[in-house]
């Protein structure tokens, strides 16, 4: 089994002063990237700030690594082109962007202000957007790339009380997918991880015995491998006390109406066909399902689409 390495790798890892950052950071280091560790400090629901990048700079450099620390706001377009100049001015590089800077402001929706439900999509999916942003045209420029994005259970099948957050980690998954399609001539692989991990996120949601097992070391294994020279692309990898799965997205095959039956009521009465999961198909790209519809109505008519 060969060893996955990063040395003369650059990586920027957000949201890295604690948690599932810090482990990413710590890990990426100690198999030889140079690490931009950065952590605007704040609390967990986004206010406030500290030293927590600084912190783990100093830990990754004790142990021999090399990284630096920036507090960006991933939010501000001006913080993030400061903090990849930088980068790019010590190491010469980015090779890899793992987008993992969160926020959380849990309410149900009824109680959920549009302030907090602004507020967690503009970290989690504005973030990853400005982040990615700023690093595309360095990867398209060295036909190199690796980056990824925090997705969660929460966006993919939904939590109660998180309508911001599953709103923004289903977001990213979708961003994840259309960059995927326009990186992959230039060599950026681009993918998701969907992660499980006692953070200071959910050390108040699970009790201790789950908590124990759900070491972000466990998470960042996935990750490592997601920003390896190896990588897959597209993939969106679940990961949580030592578990390791793939979320895929499938399109039943469905079924034709011809015009005089396109009523609401056909479509009821035909439900259970509709969504029949026999014959279902994971698509590699939007346009096919409109070929797919195409097809069965061309089937109908008798006509040639060619």
């Amino acid at each position: 089994m060969t060893e996955i390495r990063f040395e003369n790798r650059v990586a920027i890892v957000t949201g890295a002063g604690h948690g599932l950052g810090r482990s990413h950071a710590m890990a990426l280091a100690a198999r030889g990237a140079k690490v931009v560790v950065n952590d605007l400090g704040g609390s967990v629901d986004g206010t406030g700030s500290g030293s927590a990048a600084e912190d783990v700079v100093a830990e990754i450099v004790a142990a021999g690594g090399e990284a630096m620390a920036h507090r960006a706001n991933v939010t501000s377009e001006s913080d993030v082109a400061d903090m990849v100049d930088q980068a790019k001015s010590k190491w010469g590089r980015i090779d890899i962007l793992v987008n993992n800077a969160g926020i959380l402001r849990d309410k149900s929706f009824a109680k959920m202000s549009i302030e907090d439900f602004r507020a967690v999509v503009d970290v989690h999916l504005m973030g990853s957007a400005i982040c990615t942003k700023a690093v595309w045209e360095t990867m398209r420029e060295a036909q190199f790339g690796r980056i990824v994005m925090t997705s969660s259970s929460s966006g993919i099948y939904g939590n109660f009380g998180q309508a911001n957050y599953g709103a923004a980690k289903m977001g990213v998954a979708g961003f994840m997918n259309v960059l995927h399609l326009e990186g992959a001539k230039y060599g950026i692989k681009v993918n998701a991880l969907a992660p499980v991990a006692a953070t200071r996120m959910t050390e108040d949601l699970m009790p201790p015995a789950a908590l124990e097992m759900l070491t972000p070391e466990s998470v960042t294994a996935g990750l490592v491998y997601l920003v390896s020279d190896d990588a897959p692309s597209r993939t969106i990898l679940c990961a949580g006390a030592g578990g390791y799965a793939a979320t895929k997205v499938y399109e039943t095959e469905g079924i034709y109406l011809p015009p005089e039956e396109q009523t609401p009521e056909h479509v009821a009465a035909n439900f259970a066909a509709i969504t029949a999961t026999d014959g279902q198909k994971e698509f590699q790209q939007g346009g096919e399902q409109g070929i797919k519809f195409l097809g069965k109505a061309a089937a109908h008519l008798g006509v040639s689409l060619g």
